[in-house]
């Protein structure tokens, strides 16, 4: 009889243990999972953050307005646009992006087929600064300083004295990281430039395609 109590006791004991480290174990998994949550919900909220803070840059440079009354936020996405071509002139090196209705429009034969790109055609010519490379083995120049945004918009009934486009410019300080409106470019300031190339709709730079 005495035997069969002391096996009790020591059964109760090892169920006791056994509880008990099971508790400790659940309370460290409950630890892991609140830690690793924590983790999460910090990385959200930075991400957020980072988020918040690329809006705040975009919020500023699609607040603003050229002198001419054309809006940055006409063109909004830009960065993510296709290029159409680039171009160079000896201090400065320009790539031209076009957004999705006029880059359809380059690629149906627009404008060497003579017909004129549609209302909402739009291009931005991004300009740099140039620099010899210190790297490449040969002699190159490549970009240095970011200094223009110059755009170009087709509404025909708004800018009917242009030709149907619309032109501005935006320079870009690299020191504030800003953009602002150049002074100095009206609606129409690029209209006198293109018209040369009337024939091709007031659009110099040709499709290149790939």
């Amino acid at each position: 009889m005495s035997e069969f109590v002391t096996k009790s006791v020591a059964q109760e004991q090892q169920a006791h243990k056994i509880e008990k480290r099971t508790a400790v174990a659940r309370i460290a998994g409950f630890a892991l999972i609140a830690t690793a949550m924590a983790a999460l919900a910090a990385l959200g909220s930075a991400a957020l953050f980072a988020q918040g803070q690329d809006k705040d840059k975009d919020k500023d440079k699609y607040s603003l307005v050229s002198p001419g009354g054309i809006a940055f936020s006409d063109f909004r996405g830009y960065e993510d646009w296709a290029d159409v071509s680039s171009a160079r002139t000896t201090e400065i090196l320009k790539v031209i992006v076009a957004n999705p209705k006029m880059i359809n429009a380059y690629k149906t034969g627009v404008p060497g087929n003579g017909q004129p790109f549609p209302e909402g055609s739009m291009i931005v010519k991004l300009q740099w600064k140039l620099k010899k490379s210190t790297e490449a083995p040969f002699a190159v120049e490549v970009p240095d300083v970011f200094s223009q945004a110059f755009v170009m918009e087709k509404d025909s009934k708004r800018f009917s004295k242009s030709g149907g486009w619309g032109y501005a410019v935006f320079n870009y300080d690299p020191a504030s990281d800003k953009f602002t409106p150049d002074a100095k470019s009206p609606s129409d300031c690029g209209y006198a430039c293109h018209t040369p190339v009337k024939a091709k709709d007031y659009i110099f730079h040709p499709y290149q395609k790939r």
